[in-house]
Parts: C-alpha cells; structure tokens; sequence
C-alpha cells in the first residue's frame, strides 16, 4: 500500500510468512443469494500435517495445521444461521483432522453444544485423512456435531504407488476396512483417486474398479496425475528431464498431462476412460449405493413421513428422469424397490445419490467423449 501511495507498485509481492487466520473477518454473507447454493461454507484450518509428493496443500499453507478458535466458529455459524440458511455446511479444510487434541478438547464440543442449542440446522461435511479411523473418540465427537460426509484422498490401494508419493497415512491399511468403519460410524466416505503413477502396473485400471465398487464408495473422483508447480512431484520430475510444457489446465477432461508418464500416454488416457465409464455405469453406480446402505449407519435417519413437499418433488423429478428417461432404469427400479423395502428409512439417501448419479453421468459422459491430446 505504500508502494502504491508513492505511485511506484512492484509486480509481484511474496512471503515465505504464512498469515494467522485467528484475525479472519466473518463473511458478508448478505452479498449472496443463499438459495441459490447447495451449501455455506466455512474453514477452520489451513495446512496439513503429512506432505505427499502430488500435493501442492503444505507448499502454499504448509505444514503446521494453523487453526481458528471456537468463538470465531460459532460466529460464523450464527452469521450463516441468522442470514437464514438451514442445510449443508462445507467446513473448507484440507484435513479437519490436522490437530486433533484441539478438535476433540474445544472446536468440536463448541459445535455439538451450538447445533443442540439451534436444534440441529446444518448437516456438515469435511476433508479429512484415513488416519480418522484411528480415534473412535474423534469419529464420535464428529457425528454428535452431525458431520455426515467425509472426503477422503485415497488416491490408490496399490501400496507401491502409496510409497512412490508418500502417503504414509495410507500405506499397511485395509482400505476397504478403514472405510467400512467409517461408514458404520455413520458418515458417508467420499474420496478421490489418482492414476497415472510411475510404480502403476497394467492392472491398476482394474483395480481401482475393484477397489471402489467393493469399498461403496459412491462419490468416487478419479484424476490423472499431475505435478502442480511448487510441489516435490514437481521437482523430482524436473531433475529426471519428463515435464512438459507447463501449461496443463488441470482440468482432468481434456487429459492434459504435464510430464512424461511411465506408462504409455494412450494407454493412460484409455485405462482413466474405462475406470470413469464403468463406475459411473448404472450398473456400477447402483451397486455401490447398495453397498452402502448397507453399512451406513446414521445417527439421524429421516423418515419418509418427515419429506417436505420439496424433497417429494425431487422424488417426482427422479423418477421421470431415471426411472423412466435414462436406458438404465432396470437398476434404478431395482434399487427403489429393495430400499423401500428392507431398508425405508434410508430412501431418502437413496433419493439424492440416485440424483446425483445423474449429473455424475452427464459430466462422465462429456468426459469419455473428449479426445485426447497431447501436451508437448
């Protein structure tokens, strides 16, 4: 700001200096249209504990887990409170879980009191690690606070490639086990997938299709690798002469690659088509919403008695565009039916994933229907 006073601004300013967020004012949220959103969002922390090669997290907010006190989140939960929203709320961290001790002994008890206080308005999602499953307190305190979903980055059950870029947290675990219990905790597991690493074998196309559908995992995002600037994956592949040209979108749906795979490119490109083609089929996507009804244990179950005439229309949209548009409506029927019957209280989950495996389709679709190009 001085610099600008003087009329002499440089072009760039920089600082190795991560800023506190313990200052961070609360949001205007009257700026926005809040029916116009699927969800609020606020963030507790920046950073992460843990430091995998791919991931740029620790490069830009490092390593030591910089987290708000409880005042400033009960705040901000009144402010989206008192601006009227009743619903999904994102808290935006990249790992909830960086500082347990703090969350277990002041932030989540704050939230438990507060959403008991208020009645229970939001229903709440996170990112967290898969080391989660290592704290039953921690899980506990976290559906009491009504968290229902969970995003995890397990990016791949090939323990090589697991070494390859450091994720420890997942390495020497029984994956599908870890989030079974999860699953059994009462918050449903989404999480993120990754091929395209050097120690990744011919199969693991396959692989990660087992993986997924026996996991129930429903919201499965599978990625290419890439080595975002900054990053060690990035430096290591500089010293080895395999980038590219550095000016890959990110954007996963025009294939673009900034680096030199070990495996053959097209081979990549075809095997990542055929995992987002297969598990995003009706087929697919509807035996791993079987899945995981039957391991989804919620704290709160809403009961179809307790539908708003807004979630009935849902319902109504539902079925004309899956039960009676879309070529695989044998599975959806199939599934409505069997929900309906054994397991009533969990229909309306049914509802909303059978919904948003439509738009998955639509995207995947769209997405396999791309060429590939290269990047030179």
């Amino acid at each position: 700001m001085d610099d600008l006073a003087r009329g002499n601004p440089q072009h760039i300013y920089s600082s190795s200096d991560h800023p506190e967020i313990t200052h961070t004012p609360i949001p205007q949220w009257s700026l926005i249209n809040m029916k116009k959103y699927s969800s609020m969002s606020i963030q507790y922390s920046r950073g992460c504990p843990f430091n995998c090669e791919f991931c740029d997290i620790t490069f830009l907010d490092g390593r030591v887990p910089r987290t708000k006190n409880k005042e400033q989140i009960i705040a901000e939960m009144d402010s989206i409170y008192k601006h009227g929203w009743r619903g999904s709320l994102f808290i935006v961290d990249d790992n909830f879980i960086g500082n347990k001790n703090k969350l277990k002994n002041s932030i989540l008890p704050a939230i438990i009191q507060w959403q008991k206080k208020n009645k229970y308005p939001f229903s709440l999602f996170t990112e967290v690690s898969i080391n989660l499953v290592d704290d039953d307190e921690l899980m506990q305190l976290m559906t009491d606070a009504r968290f229902t979903r969970v995003f995890i980055g397990i990016e791949t059950p090939n323990e090589a490639s697991l070494s390859e870029c450091n994720k420890s947290q997942n390495l020497s675990r029984d994956l599908v086990a870890c989030v079974k219990k999860i699953h059994n905790q009462g918050m449903e597991v989404m999480a993120g997938f990754i091929v395209g690493f050097d120690n990744d074998p011919a199969t693991i196309f396959k692989t990660q299709i087992n993986f997924i559908q026996k996991s129930g995992i429903v919201t499965a995002m599978v990625g290419l690798l890439n080595a975002p600037r900054g990053t060690r994956l990035y430096q290591r592949l500089k010293k080895e002469n395999r980038l590219l040209k550095d000016d890959f979108t990110g954007d996963n749906m025009d294939y673009s690659l900034n680096f030199i795979p070990k495996m053959n490119r097209d081979s990549l490109i075809d095997g990542y088509k055929h995992v987002l083609d297969t598990i995003y089929s009706p087929k697919h996507y509807y035996e791993r919403i079987k899945t995981l009804l039957k391991e989804y244990k919620p704290a709160v179950k809403i009961k179809i008695s307790n539908l708003n005439w807004c979630q009935i229309c849902g319902l109504i949209n539902c079925i004309w565009f899956l039960g009676i548009r879309e070529k695989g409506r044998r599975y959806y029927w199939k599934l409505f039916a069997s929900t309906l019957l054994k397991r009533p209280r969990s229909f309306p989950m049914f509802v909303t994933l059978a919904a948003y495996g439509y738009h998955f389709r639509k995207v995947v679709n769209k997405c396999v229907g791309v060429p590939s190009k290269s990047v030179v």
